[in-house]
């Protein structure tokens, strides 16, 4: 690519056809913006990405990931992400949302993620300096406004007993009200009392979030 060029491909494949050499050219910095790890999901371009963040720990080169919460919500996630860590990575979690994904390379080249849609999902690739510098400067503020991965997971635990622990397995399973309260033991209006009160206790607003939260707390062991 030419400074200044902007392009549009749509698809992983097309992706990596037309835009995987500059993963492998990254020399200084490479850093990943993402609600979580599915937006670079197909196997080419996923390989295009760890073949660099395996040289995270190399002498000056930097890999930085920034993810949302969303990030978190499953074991093996998390997982993985230590194991980026322990290969050099800095990998932070944002408290604000993340509207586009992005990786950002040696600060001159940039991929921008489309919004989710039916179909192949759109990426735009570019050196423009503009274009770049602006959006890694957005980045840097959110990066610094973010909360290590280490001391996110290690923040405040609420308290919760065993008769919690199995209201929220009971949630994250999916079942619905009737029959997870049929299952428990407990009357209807019972166990949306405790929902509702589990809810507020991991500051949660829907159930979905507190799945999210117990995820995040490694509270469904």
């Amino acid at each position: 690519m030419t400074a200044d060029q902007v392009l549009t491909v749509r698809g992983d494949a097309e992706l990596v056809a037309r835009a995987g050499h500059l993963f492998a050219g990254a020399q200084q910095e490479f850093v990943c913006v993402a609600r979580d790890l599915d937006t670079w999901s197909q196997p080419a371009a996923r390989q295009a990405i760890s073949g660099r963040i395996r040289a995270g720990g190399e002498a000056g080169f930097a890999v930085n990931k920034l993810l949302s919460p969303a990030a978190l919500a499953d074991e093996a996630t998390r997982l993985h992400l230590h194991q980026v860590m322990e290969r050099g990575a800095r990998v932070r979690i944002s408290s604000t949302p993340l509207p586009h994904e992005t990786i950002i390379i040696d600060r001159r080249v940039m991929i921008l993620a489309g919004r989710d849609a039916p179909g192949l999902r759109e990426f735009t690739v570019t050196t423009s300096p503009t274009l770049v510098g602006g959006v890694y400067a957005l980045f840097q503020a959110a990066w610094e406004t973010a909360t290590d991965l280490a001391a996110y997971l290690s923040g405040d635990v609420p308290h919760l007993d065993a008769d919690s622990l199995t209201i929220l397995r009971a949630l994250g399973a999916g079942h619905t009200d009737e029959t997870a309260a049929r299952q428990l033991g407990l009357s209807l209006r019972t166990y949306r009392r405790r929902v509702a009160e589990l809810m507020a206790k991991l500051e949660a607003g829907s159930r979905f979030q507190a799945g999210l939260r117990v995820g995040e707390l490694r509270l469904n062991g």
